[in-house]
């Protein structure tokens, strides 16, 4: 197992990470020193008991883990939300064999990690802006490790994979009927992209092409990175609505909801302008 050590500053916050074989963790221990240096530890706890973040985290392992224990995730989630309900990293891990997160133990170099696709989730839950500034930091050094390896790295394709796969078996576990041919499933898969594309966009890949033609690319190729970590924050809510059964326009009234709330609060932090 090859692991790799090193750190990000993240508005003003030192963010541990590492790398084993090619994956990366990033420090939730760091993310949630930033709300509150003090109390780190039950920020993260506080964050696991939620249901939404169970049901997240599991349909993660089920993506990448095939050790995944589903008896008792199914216990937590059912338990999830309640006000007895209490969960630790450390739990987590040994009960359902988890693989997205990791219990480091020891005063410096510490914590609880997360694979940088449940680090981005939880620096959504601490708030939209400080996600933007972790992702811009996080480019930045891949970006300097891909022009000393003389690799390329790009931030759009990273973002667009962060939940584009919770997102799409959301879709096929609860809206894709059976005995469809490939054709009309990928209508459905469709429709659910631009039911995201109205509620932060306001348009539909379609409408997009016609006011910008000759233009190549799609609309979230010229996307801003702000509308980007917004667009990964609401394919991980729309799963979760989906799984909730949650009519389709429902969920656009939500999400459009919590679209204007993140980009709000993203545009009036202080700290944006040093991220350009």
């Amino acid at each position: 197992m090859t692991t790799k050590n090193t750190s990000i500053q993240v508005a003003g916050q030192e963010v541990a990470l590492i790398n084993i074989n090619d994956n990366d963790f990033i420090s939730l221990t760091d993310i949630a020193r930033h709300k509150n240096p003090e109390s780190a530890g039950q920020i993260i706890s506080n964050w696991l008991r939620t249901r939404f973040t169970v049901e997240f985290m599991g349909l993660w392992e089920q993506l990448h883990n095939p050790g995944f224990k589903l008896l008792e995730f199914d216990e937590f989630k059912n338990d999830a939300g309640s006000n007895s309900f209490v969960l630790s990293p450390k739990q987590w891990i040994e009960k359902t064999n988890a693989i997205g997160l990791i219990s480091k133990s020891g005063r410096y170099g510490g914590g609880t990690f997360a694979h940088k696709d449940i680090a981005f989730e939880f620096a959504s839950w601490i708030s939209p802006s400080f996600k933007l500034y972790l992702i811009k930091e996080f480019q930045r050094l891949k970006l300097d490790e891909s022009a000393r390896l003389n690799q390329s790295w790009n931030l759009q394709r990273t973002l667009a994979k962060v939940n584009y796969t919770i997102h799409t078996d959301a879709i096929k576990a609860n809206l894709v009927p059976k005995f469809l041919t490939r054709e009309q499933c990928m209508a459905i898969y469709a429709s659910e992209a631009d039911l995201l594309n109205m509620a932060l966009f306001g348009m539909t890949a379609k409408e997009w092409r016609t006011q910008n033609r000759g233009i190549a690319g799609n609309m979230r190729d010229h996307a801003s990175i702000e509308q980007l970590v917004i667009l990964s924050n609401l394919e991980s809510i729309n799963a979760m609505f989906i799984h909730q059964g949650l009519t389709a326009s429902q969920r656009l009234a939500q999400l459009n909801q919590i679209a204007i709330t993140q980009m709000q609060s993203i545009l009036n932090s202080p700290h944006l302008k040093k991220l350009k």
